[in-house]
């Protein structure tokens, strides 16, 4: 075998057994696991993910993970909370504790420290008779069968593992305390994520007199040079109150000409698409995106608590502001 074909083996080989390993947590996903969320749904202070070696890295994305989905967290280093850091956890808090061996020294040592201050513990262990997995309020069971490791050494299966688990952890506190789209915005501020998420749809708007407006009963060729006059491929029909009667779109005028549709004598009425999807002014501009991309439009009328529209705005706007 070559060494090209040996190097593709192998990976496939580790893929594979990481796949077998996070497929089996179907099943740990129990009572346990319910618990460990009511714990830290309940929990009045931080939780607090601590780990050594490989487990105190995925701790460390674990805990950046809740915090950026709603559940306050951080991570400390199981030997420097020896030396010190062991201020910084309250009685108020949880502590999430990883370890494969459940047996690890270094928080081992914490333990007593743990418990004499009533501090909830949960653990995340591979060995659920361990003295990690005992002294926890619940263990939640991050075993497998073997590493991906050909000497079933080096954590690769169970690092995974663990990593999906607080992930899945992560994900059922998210959805358990309603946290939105907006929420997880104010926790990534920065970039074009932070575009993405803190712009709203009144910040990208057409509104005042570059809003495509028309009556009911317009002719159709009014409705046309409204259109190209404030340049959406777009206009608003309302009725003789203000309230949206309808939307016409460029899409909308060659289904007319399709159909044969004398555009000098029809009226808007006759070919306008009735109501239409519709935005609001203090929607999240993501979150009309995707009414766009659900329902393959390119354009939405932005209406009032009246239903009067406000505003307009189609996939160009979305693109320049870099919501996509």
């Amino acid at each position: 075998m070559s060494q090209s074909s040996q190097l593709i083996e192998t990976a496939q080989r580790t893929i594979r057994m990481e796949t077998e390993a996070v497929e089996q947590l179907k099943t740990r996903i129990d009572h346990h696991f319910v618990k460990a969320c009511e714990i830290i749904l309940q929990c009045k202070g931080r939780v607090v993910v601590v780990g050594m070696g490989k487990s105190g890295h995925i701790g460390n994305k674990i805990a950046a993970t809740l915090a950026s989905t709603g559940t306050t967290a951080f991570f400390v280093h199981p030997a420097e909370a020896s030396h010190g850091d062991m201020g910084m956890i309250t009685r108020d808090d949880v502590v999430l504790a990883l370890s494969n061996s459940g047996t690890t020294n270094e928080i081992v040592t914490l333990l007593p420290l743990i418990k004499r201050l009533g501090i909830t513990l949960i653990s995340m262990t591979g060995n659920p008779e361990s003295v990690l997995a005992k002294a926890a309020e619940v263990n939640i069971d991050a075993s497998v069968a073997i590493e991906a490791c050909p000497l079933n050494l080096a954590p690769t299966s169970s690092t995974t593992v663990s990593l999906v688990l607080g992930d899945a952890l992560a994900i059922a506190l998210l959805e358990a305390r309603g946290f939105t789209a907006e929420d997880f915005a104010f926790s990534h501020p920065g970039g074009a994520l932070g575009r993405r998420l803190l712009l709203k749809v009144e910040h990208v708007m057409h509104a005042g007199e570059r809003l495509p407006l028309v009556k009911r009963g317009t002719p159709l060729r009014e409705a046309l040079l409204e259109m190209t006059q404030k340049g959406l491929g777009m206009t608003a029909v309302v009725e003789t109150d203000g309230r949206l009667a309808g939307i016409f779109t460029d899409g909308d005028l060659r289904r007319t000409l399709d159909k044969g549709i004398d555009v000098r004598q029809a009226s808007i009425d006759q070919v306008m698409t009735i109501r239409g999807k519709t935005a609001q002014a203090e929607m999240l501009a993501a979150e009309a995106l995707k009414i766009m991309e659900d329902n393959k439009i390119n354009s939405l009328v932005v209406v009032d608590e009246h239903d009067r529209p406000i505003g307009a705005l189609n996939m160009h706007d979305l693109l320049r502001a870099g919501v996509m």
